[in-house]
């Protein structure tokens, strides 16, 4: 039997025909989170089930000014948590810890990273549970200069198999985290086989799977560009609940040209992860899950098929926080790492504006003011804050205007000390030229639907190890419409492109420069201009609404 056969089979369960997993070990129903009642939606009212979609485009609530379509978190499940949500902008902003190479040859930095469980206090007085690489949430961060090869050999010390996926990176085929490519855990934890399928359906096997026990290398080349990259789980069927629980880092590649600029640098580089979460009564992560311990059957609950959004907004693992700054320009590398949730991020408290300097893969031509950021799931936005014109005591608060009550807000500023700066913001960023589209160039169409069925599905098809949905020519500048019928991140791995259209009209505001994931609001057509890595070998492209992910949609291309 097929995987779409497979997928389609079991419809709007929630679930994967085809899951890594293990059989010796079957999951029980997670008692804090049944299911059987709805979530409160961010208007106050009860979220939508995963059956049914908006018939127009109308705004669905918020103060969603990014298009006139429908607001991107509409019919999408928001959890309540079960415990008492701490006081705002009380907690230090955290600083994920720069990783340090184990050993140093003259041309690669060698890394080690174990994937281990631990419990951390996220919720004040309660212990979180987490999944998180060194037992961090977010990992620490990884920094890649130019020039120079990085290998992350990574360990596996958790209960169940890993995929290390480099978001952004150029990798070969081996390093790049297809979702198959298992890194299995010890023995202890039991017999991991091929790819067993939810019960009573037959399995599939993945000849081409690259699978490792308990340890494995990732090499990764010197970057073409610089680019705030991150690092994430990325197993086939369990994405979701593993980057829900903690699997994620920064992973940050320089460039020479980045360098050369007098942009701010040090403790004014900093690394923002925006994260939404729910917490158990417990502490533990709320996450609704139909095999809470991620062994036997994926998935999640029918009324959130559509995805997963939390009320708790997190950076760096903090809720809410705050940071201290100086009066001086900062630059501020923001990833929003959530599972579904867009955000259209704004500063109130200041007349400053946001000015743009990059995107996923590094710097933009010339500095781009913008008034609002609207950031899907796994987009990058590099800005830079002034806060000179700032005395000592002024609060700056970055707020969410998709988000109300809890989720409108996402942390503060206080500026808290006055000093002298050196940085600037040129008027001249990067030199990379734009691409330029002929007639020659390859077109395909992507259609990002749901299936009859209740899937999620790519040109009407779920997704299967064994089938390319594009061979493409190594180095090679195909022209892609993405179709959406819903609110869909698209991602697509060991490539860059750039937006060329929107709907027959010119990119948005946020679509500028070069990027590895766009968003694709509801009844959307996008037109990308993609060009492909030399680095030969199969690669997937999907939706990075991570619950739509597991759920099939994603797609193998090969880079021939």
């Amino acid at each position: 039997m097929s995987r779409r056969t497979l997928v389609r089979s079991i419809g709007a369960t929630g679930g994967l025909a085809v899951v890594a997993g293990c059989t010796t070990s079957q999951g029980h129903p997670d008692p804090r989170n049944d299911g059987a009642h709805p979530e409160k939606g961010e208007d106050g009212t009860h979220g939508h089930s995963g059956d049914h979609h908006q018939d127009d485009d109308d705004n669905a609530g918020g103060n969603w000014q990014g298009s006139d379509r429908s607001d991107p978190n509409s019919d999408i499940r928001m959890l309540t948590s079960q415990v008492r949500l701490p006081a705002q902008f009380r907690s230090p902003l955290p600083i994920p810890e720069q990783l340090k190479p184990t050993r140093r040859t003259s041309d690669t930095d060698y890394y080690e990273i174990v994937q281990s469980q631990a419990k951390v206090e996220i919720i004040p007085g309660l212990k979180t549970p987490i999944m998180g690489y060194n037992g961090t949430f977010p990992g620490p961060t990884i920094i890649q200069n130019p020039g120079r090869r990085v290998v992350v050999t990574h360990k596996n010390d958790l209960p169940v198999p890993t995929v290390v996926h480099l978001h952004g990176g150029t990798a070969p085929y081996d390093s790049d985290g297809y979702p198959t490519d298992f890194v299995l855990p010890a023995e202890s934890y039991g017999t991991f086989p091929t790819m067993p399928a939810m019960p009573g359906m037959p399995a599939m096997n993945d000849p081409d799977a690259h699978v490792s026990t308990i340890r494995r290398d990732y090499a990764y080349p010197p970057q073409p560009q610089a680019g705030t990259l991150w690092y994430h789980d990325h197993r086939m069927a369990f994405t979701g609940a593993s980057v829900y629980r903690g699997l994620a880092g920064f992973h940050l590649a320089h460039g020479t040209e980045e360098q050369a600029l007098p942009l701010p640098r040090g403790a004014r580089d900093v690394p923002l992860m925006i994260a939404d979460r729910a917490f158990a009564a417990d502490g533990s992560f709320l996450y609704p899950a139909l095999d809470p311990t991620m062994r036997t059957t994926p998935g999640v609950d029918k009324p959130s098929v559509n995805g997963v959004m939390g009320d708790v907004i997190l950076v760096n693992g903090a809720p809410w926080p705050v940071m201290k700054v100086d009066t001086a320009r900062y630059r501020f590398r923001i990833l929003n790492a959530s599972n579904a949730r867009t955000y259209q991020l704004a500063l109130q408290g200041t007349t400053q504006r946001f000015t743009q300097i990059g995107t996923d893969h590094g710097l933009l031509p010339a500095p781009l003011p913008q008034d609002t950021v609207v950031i899907a799931p796994a987009e990058r936005f590099d800005v830079v804050i002034d806060f000179s014109r700032h005395k000592v005591g002024d609060e700056i608060t970055l707020a969410n205007r998709l988000g109300s009550n809890s989720t409108a807000a996402v942390m503060r500023f206080l500026v808290a000390r006055a000093t002298e700066d050196g940085s600037s913001i040129p008027s001249t960023l990067s030199k990379t030229a734009a691409i330029t589209t002929t007639g020659s160039m390859t077109q395909r169409t992507m259609k990002f639907t749901r299936g009859h069925q209740g899937q999620w599905l790519i040109n009407k098809q779920a997704f299967d190890p064994s089938v390319s949905q594009a061979d493409v020519p190594a180095g090679s500048t195909e022209l892609w419409t993405i179709l959406s019928d819903f609110h869909h991140p698209f991602h697509i791995h060991n490539a860059t492109f750039q937006v060329m259209a929107r709907d027959g009209r010119a990119p948005g505001p946020y679509d500028q420069g070069w990027k590895d994931t766009v968003f694709v609001n509801k009844g959307e057509k996008v037109l990308l201009a993609i060009r492909f890595s030399d680095l030969k070998g199969r690669f997937v492209f999907h939706c990075h609404n991570l619950e739509h992910e597991d759920m099939a949609m994603m797609a193998t291309f090969r880079i021939t």
